[in-house]
């Protein structure tokens, strides 16, 4: 297990562990040099000493690296470091099938036939170019919340063969999915990935999976022997054109299947026309029985459980061919007596003539680098020359975090040890943003790499507030934050409101309502119920929000006719504002 702060390639920086399989760990990663997150796939320690498996997955590997489609996770990089064997691949921050599926049980036949087409645009590339995916499964699809599809485990898709089939727990996800001549170790065409995609369209929609068994093997003779369970017996308005896409993709004989993605992807898309909903059911045009049932019953056969088959072949066995097979054992005997002896010579005798004393690795964290190096020379280890330099929020800057090995494991003496040297803290100290411009301080903060979101909040426009000034903050002054830490700074959304109009005269109403985008109206009203000019009616409620755009009715008192009006006094408007 890698450990979070490693870097691979001295490039990749561990931020976490984001997922476990059988072959392989995924990890979140910093690429350091690019300035972005990755996902960094990681060879599982006991496939990485299996050359032939290697030498599979990086040109495997390579090859999905030439790929560049919108539904295929882009691979960046693929490399060896100290013996751990990685894929460096687009982050995708979204879920895979599996979890929607635990999330909603089943989806919609649109949604459905929305992701089935993305996943078949993009195996139609990757068809193109004769790269076969080899373990499409709903772990493997991930999905966006904007409903974008990724195909990914390009670079780690392997056929499986009869002992991994017997390994159930590294292959129970994948025989879910697993076609025929796939479980047959005979070797996979294009034509296997299109049963896969079958298999995963008829779980997508129902929820389940066709075939169930308490181990890989059952399931595998399943996929074999059973005709797939009719999907319109829990679907019953299923359209029939999509239950036959169904049954021609999972057909047991790769003659009745589609050709390639490409084909399926061109049928998926009048799936749905009039025309095809109630089309007739499929009819395969080549027997199913032409799959090599016995053939494949052989190859996945657990060893344990093949004594009937021993015993039928052992009566076959003829008086020469023991003759030729005790010669060959004898013969076999004596090369096994041979490695045994020179096994036992360097297992045991080359140890005791050139063993050196195992001692711990002494403890020198914290410790300036003098010390340490006079710390670990005394206890008889060699220094790298090469220091590494990683951040600390406790060892201060110079000194010592950690060496590679780590403290307290036990190696030979003599042993190199590299230090990893503390740069410090680059935590930043929040402070009282509030009363400063959010344009400026986000822009202080997103040069430490801090991720900034501004968010508005309702408040009146009593206290005169500018529409940049920051009211509030969700990380608390004196609190520290790291980079790819967030911070949310809240600006005000400043709410105009009516006022009483009564003390101010018709210019001054204007001028309000050319600032705001009000249309006014005004209407003049003989009266000698209020003093002429004086505005006795507005219909905007004092205190009512105002919008652009709207519209404002005042009433303005006027004397009745033959009486003498009174000038309002249009230099008496300080009270207002808008003289």
């Amino acid at each position: 297990m890698i450990m979070k702060g490693q870097k691979i390639n001295d490039r990749y920086q561990i931020i976490k562990t984001i997922g476990e399989g059988g072959m392989a760990n995924v990890y979140l990663a910093y690429d350091t040099i690019l300035d972005r997150n990755v996902a960094v796939k990681v060879l599982r320690g006991d496939l990485a000493t299996d050359e032939k498996f290697v030498r599979r997955f990086q040109r495997e590997a390579l090859a999905a690296s030439s790929l560049s489609h919108p539904n295929i996770v882009e691979v960046y990089d693929v490399g060896e470091d100290n013996g751990q064997y990685y894929i460096v691949m687009e982050y995708i921050e979204g879920k895979h099938l599996k979890q929607l599926l635990k999330k909603r049980n089943n989806l919609t036949i649109t949604e459905v036939i929305d992701i089935m087409l993305q996943i078949t645009d993009g195996l139609a590339l990757a068809h193109d170019s004769y790269i076969i995916h080899r373990d499409i499964k709903p772990q493997n699809i991930m999905i966006l919340e904007n409903g974008l599809v990724k195909i990914t485990d390009f670079g780690i898709a392997m056929a499986m063969n009869a002992a991994q089939l017997t390994q159930t727990n590294s292959v129970m996800g994948s025989v879910h999915y697993l076609p025929p001549e796939q479980a047959s170790g005979t070797g996979s065409t294009l034509q296997s990935d299109i049963y896969s995609m079958g298999i995963l369209m008829y779980e997508l929609l129902c929820g389940h999976l066709p075939y169930k068994g308490d181990n890989a093997v059952e399931i595998a003779l399943k996929h074999l022997k059973e005709p797939l369970p009719s999907i319109r017996q829990y679907l019953p308005n299923l359209p029939q054109s999509i239950e036959n896409i169904i049954l021609k993709s999972t057909a047991k004989n790769p003659k009745n299947r589609y050709s390639d993605a490409r084909e399926m992807h061109e049928d998926l898309k009048t799936a749905m026309d009039d025309s095809r909903v109630n089309e007739p059911r499929y009819v395969y045009p080549y027997p199913e029985s032409d799959v090599d049932e016995a053939k494949i019953k052989q190859a996945i056969k657990p060893k344990a459980k093949a004594k009937d088959d021993e015993e039928v072949i052992a009566k076959q066995i003829t008086k020469d061919d023991l003759k030729k097979q005790n010669k060959l054992l004898i013969v076999l005997g004596s090369i096994f007596a041979g490695l045994v002896i020179i096994t036992t010579t360097i297992v045991f005798l080359i140890p005791l003539l050139t063993s050196s004393k195992e001692i711990k690795v002494p403890d020198v964290s914290n410790m300036s680098v003098n010390e340490a190096i006079d710390t670990l020379q005394e206890a008889g280890f060699k220094i790298a020359d090469d220091q590494k330099e990683v951040t600390s929020d406790e060892i201060k800057e110079g000194n010592v975090v950690k060496t590679n090995p780590v403290a307290g494991s036990k190696k030979t003496q003599g042993k190199e040890i590299t230090l990893y040297v503390s740069t410090g803290s680059n935590q930043i100290t929040v402070e009282d943003y509030t009363g400063q411009n959010y344009i400026e301080v986000k822009a202080k903060l997103e040069v430490q790499n801090i991720y900034v979101a501004i968010e508005k909040k309702d408040v009146d426009d009593s206290k005169g507030r500018s529409d940049t000034e920051i009211i509030g903050q969700s990380v608390e002054p004196g609190e520290k934050l790291s980079p790819k830490d967030s911070i949310t700074l809240y600006i005000p959304n400043i709410t105009i409101k009516y006022p009483d109009f009564s003390s101010y005269s018709v210019d001054s109403v204007q001028r309000f309502c050319d600032t705001y985008g009000v249309k006014l109206n005004v209407e003049y009203v003989e009266t000698s119920d209020y003093a002429p000019g004086t505005i006795y009616y507005q219909s905007k409620t004092v205190g009512y929000a105002v919008s652009n755009g709207a519209s404002l009715t005042i009433r303005v008192a006027q004397s009745p006719s033959g009486q003498e009006e009174t000038v309002y006094d249009e230099n008496n408007c300080e009270s207002t504002g808008f003289c």
